[in-house]
Protein backbone atom coordinates (compact mmCIF):
# COMPACT_ATOMS: atom_id res chain seq x y z
CA UNK A 1 0.00 0.00 0.00
CA UNK A 2 1.26 3.50 -0.84
CA UNK A 3 0.65 6.34 1.60
CA UNK A 4 0.76 10.09 1.16
CA UNK A 5 0.54 12.44 4.12
CA UNK A 6 -0.59 16.03 3.72
CA UNK A 7 -2.02 18.96 5.64
CA UNK A 8 0.98 20.17 7.58
CA UNK A 9 1.88 23.81 7.92
CA UNK A 10 2.65 26.68 10.26
CA UNK A 11 0.13 27.42 13.00
CA UNK A 12 0.13 29.44 16.18
CA UNK A 13 -0.05 27.75 19.55
CA UNK A 14 -3.66 27.01 20.40
CA UNK A 15 -4.59 26.57 16.77
CA UNK A 16 -5.70 23.52 14.82
CA UNK A 17 -4.63 21.49 11.82
CA UNK A 18 -6.01 18.42 10.12
CA UNK A 19 -3.60 15.97 8.57
CA UNK A 20 -4.65 13.49 5.90
CA UNK A 21 -3.13 10.18 4.95
CA UNK A 22 -4.30 9.00 1.54
CA UNK A 23 -3.73 5.37 0.61
CA UNK A 24 -3.63 3.54 -2.68
CA UNK A 25 -2.65 0.18 -4.04
CA UNK A 26 -4.38 -2.33 -1.79
CA UNK A 27 -7.59 -2.83 0.15
CA UNK A 28 -7.33 -0.05 2.66
CA UNK A 29 -9.65 -1.63 5.22
CA UNK A 30 -7.14 -4.47 5.66
CA UNK A 31 -4.72 -2.07 7.36
CA UNK A 32 -4.49 -0.35 10.68
CA UNK A 33 -3.01 3.13 10.35
CA UNK A 34 -0.91 5.11 12.79
CA UNK A 35 0.60 8.55 12.96
CA UNK A 36 4.09 9.11 14.26
CA UNK A 37 6.09 12.30 14.58
CA UNK A 38 9.72 13.21 14.76
CA UNK A 39 11.08 16.45 16.14
CA UNK A 40 14.59 17.65 15.26
CA UNK A 41 17.18 15.67 17.19
CA UNK A 42 14.61 13.31 18.67
CA UNK A 43 13.46 9.81 17.94
CA UNK A 44 10.29 9.07 16.07
CA UNK A 45 7.39 8.76 18.52
CA UNK A 46 3.90 7.37 18.41
CA UNK A 47 1.01 9.84 18.19
CA UNK A 48 -2.18 7.93 17.40
CA UNK A 49 -3.49 4.78 15.75
CA UNK A 50 -6.77 3.50 14.40
CA UNK A 51 -7.77 -0.09 13.75
CA UNK A 52 -8.75 -1.44 10.34
CA UNK A 53 -12.45 -0.69 10.58
CA UNK A 54 -12.03 2.19 13.00
CA UNK A 55 -13.59 0.62 16.08
CA UNK A 56 -10.44 1.08 18.14
CA UNK A 57 -8.20 4.10 18.56
CA UNK A 58 -5.15 4.75 20.69
CA UNK A 59 -3.33 7.96 21.55
CA UNK A 60 -0.08 8.99 23.14
CA UNK A 61 -0.63 10.53 26.56
CA UNK A 62 0.81 13.82 25.29
CA UNK A 63 -2.02 14.28 22.77
CA UNK A 64 -5.00 12.73 24.54
CA UNK A 65 -7.94 15.09 24.64
CA UNK A 66 -6.45 17.30 21.92
CA UNK A 67 -6.06 15.01 18.90
CA UNK A 68 -8.57 12.70 17.26
CA UNK A 69 -8.05 10.09 14.56
CA UNK A 70 -10.64 8.89 12.10
CA UNK A 71 -10.81 7.05 8.82
CA UNK A 72 -12.98 6.92 5.73
CA UNK A 73 -12.38 3.56 4.09
CA UNK A 74 -14.55 4.50 1.12
CA UNK A 75 -12.12 7.38 0.46
CA UNK A 76 -9.01 5.40 1.51
CA UNK A 77 -8.06 8.19 3.89
CA UNK A 78 -7.16 8.55 7.54
CA UNK A 79 -7.38 11.91 9.28
CA UNK A 80 -5.59 13.31 12.29
CA UNK A 81 -7.40 16.30 13.74
CA UNK A 82 -5.07 18.29 15.95
CA UNK A 83 -6.52 20.92 18.27
CA UNK A 84 -5.01 23.12 20.98
CA UNK A 85 -1.62 22.74 19.39
CA UNK A 86 1.49 23.36 21.43
CA UNK A 87 5.04 24.22 20.44
CA UNK A 88 6.09 20.72 21.48
CA UNK A 89 3.81 19.27 18.80
CA UNK A 90 6.23 20.58 16.18
CA UNK A 91 7.77 17.93 13.98
CA UNK A 92 7.45 15.89 10.83
CA UNK A 93 4.34 13.75 10.98
CA UNK A 94 4.34 10.39 9.25
CA UNK A 95 1.46 8.02 8.62
CA UNK A 96 2.11 4.31 8.54
CA UNK A 97 0.05 1.22 7.81
CA UNK A 98 0.19 -2.42 8.74
CA UNK A 99 -2.14 -5.37 9.08
CA UNK A 100 -1.44 -5.31 12.83
CA UNK A 101 -2.69 -2.55 15.11
CA UNK A 102 -0.18 -1.12 17.53
CA UNK A 103 1.99 1.79 18.61
CA UNK A 104 5.51 0.66 17.78
CA UNK A 105 7.04 2.13 14.63
CA UNK A 106 9.02 -1.08 14.12
CA UNK A 107 5.88 -3.06 13.37
CA UNK A 108 4.66 -0.84 10.54
CA UNK A 109 5.75 -1.91 7.08
CA UNK A 110 4.34 0.93 4.97
CA UNK A 111 5.17 4.61 5.45
CA UNK A 112 4.21 7.91 3.90
CA UNK A 113 6.72 10.65 3.16
CA UNK A 114 5.88 12.92 6.11
CA UNK A 115 4.38 16.36 6.44
CA UNK A 116 5.90 19.15 8.52
CA UNK A 117 3.92 20.73 11.34
CA UNK A 118 5.35 23.85 12.94
CA UNK A 119 3.65 25.37 15.96
CA UNK A 120 4.83 28.84 16.89
CA UNK A 121 4.61 29.92 20.50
Amino acid sequence: VQLQASGGGLVQAGGSLRLSCAASGRTFSNYAVAWFRQAPGKEREFVAAISRIGYSTNFADSVKGRFTISRDNAENTVYLQMNSLKAEDTGVYYCAADTFYGSSPAQYDYWGQGTLVTVSS
